[in-house]
């Protein structure tokens, strides 16, 4: 039987790992007829192409549909494809070098490290919330990132509510199979998202303000400006992108910990220590390879080339065709990393693909590197005897692979 990716099947959900380490050594390189995408299971082979022009996460800046041969654009989510073609994450070429740039200077990495004193406040009143037993996901990795991220934009309180509603509708349509439901719930809430950050742009176009909105409005380099549409799609981007990571990454991560109480004792015992930031932003990097929260992604092939595999095999590529790299299992490739199944918090080096490589590396990454090493700091803190409601239980995972995450995690203090 030909290789596949059951990407719907609970089971490889819930535990990916071993069907990756068997195709990984067996079929490196294969064909997924389900998916119709070649797919790429080794290290290697993922970051080449991650680094490699004849790649991109689109197509239609060099040809149109007609020359593809795709078939018309489908009308019941003609909202969701405009945002999805007008952001920086999946633009190619000159448009992608101009808004990568323009967003960059906005969202730099100085504007990110001014944001420790306030993630470490909105924590701290979120522990305190907390009761002797609580869901790990809802209670406190969901919270975080949508605030910060809110806080971020300069989006007001009242209006904060639909944030995490809105994200959670539109990433439903990365996953490879939607119903007709999911679709028009994620085509509504591009809707109303794009809505509520048109009318706070112009706000702050008449009264500018110290936030993310008021630098994207104000951006300039060179005379290039964002557009309206790349604006508003810009921080529906950053808000989708900002926090899907984080709150997958930190509830795997506890998860992970959790499951071997001697990697969580350890950071018990680093907690209290003057640099223990360090320690604990080390650890995050190893928790990202070990159970990657964005275990795929997905390229085009931009011209007719043909692969060389590990094994030897070559692969004919055409213009059109799509990729898809499993960084969960490059992430996991013995020939990358020593004991590639063991969790080890002090791996050094560790260049794991979790945040990509090349020009669409996250332009995020600073921002989860440090939610995360704060919320797992300042966890570890307050609940040092933290342990898990049902060891025994298996856990219960939202329900795609693309974006995998935990639906909820029972833990006790």
């Amino acid at each position: 039987m030909p290789p596949r990716l059951p990407l719907t099947d609970p089971a490889f959900v819930q535990n990916p790992y071993p069907l990756l380490e068997e195709l990984r050594e067996q079929t490196p390189v294969f064909f997924d007829a389900s998916l119709g995408k070649t797919v790429f299971l080794r290290y290697d082979d993922i970051a080449a192409v991650l680094r490699d022009k004849r790649f991109g996460r689109t197509l239609t800046h060099l040809y149109s549909r007609d020359e593809l041969g795709w078939p018309p654009p489908d009308p019941a989510q003609a909202n969701f494809d405009a945002f999805n073609g007008n952001h920086m994450l999946d633009s190619e070429g000159e448009k992608h070098t101009r808004l990568r740039s323009l967003v960059g200077k906005a969202f730099s990495p100085r504007r990110v490290e001014q944001l420790q004193p306030r993630i470490e406040a909105i924590l701290h009143e979120r522990l305190q919330a907390l009761g002797p037993t609580f869901d790990l996901v809802s209670d406190y990795a969901e919270p975080l990132p949508v605030t910060v991220i809110a806080e971020l934009l300069g989006v007001p309180p009242h209006r904060r509510a639909m944030l995490r509603p809105w994200s959670a509708a539109i990433v439903k349509l990365y996953e490879p199979h939607f119903t007709r439901t999911q679709q028009a719930e994620a085509e509504r809430a591009v809707l109303d998202f794009s809505a509520l950050i048109r009318a706070l742009a112009a706000q702050r176009r008449a009264a500018p303000a110290d936030d993310l909105i008021t630098a994207l409005v104000q951006v300039e380099d060179g005379g290039e400006v964002l557009s309206e549409s790349e604006l508003t799609d810009t921080c529906i981007l950053l808000l989708n992108a900002g926090h899907e990571a984080s709150v997958n990454g930190l509830s795997a991560a506890v998860l992970a910990l959790l499951r071997q109480p001697a990697h969580w004792e350890a950071l018990v015992q680093a907690a209290g220590a003057e640099d223990s930031l360090a320690t604990f932003r080390a650890a995050v990097e190893e928790l990202l390879r070990y159970d990657t929260p964005l275990p795929m992604f997905e390229r085009y092939v931009l011209e007719d080339l043909e692969w060389q595999g590990p094994d030897g095999k070559r692969w004919p590529l055409r213009t059109g065709d799509k990729v898809a790299l499993l960084y969960a299992s490059g992430n996991r490739d013995p020939r990358r990393f020593d004991a590639p199944d063991e969790l080890n918090l002090r791996r050094e080096p560790n260049p794991h693909l979790t945040f990509g490589l090349g020009r669409h590396y996250c332009l995020g990454a600073p921002l989860a590197r440090l939610e995360l090493s704060l919320s797992l700091r300042a966890l570890v803190r307050h609940a040092p005897q933290l342990r898990l409601s049902r060891p025994d239980a298996a856990p219960e995972y939202a329900g795609g692979f693309v974006i995998r995450g935990l639906q909820r995690l029972d833990v006790r203090v």
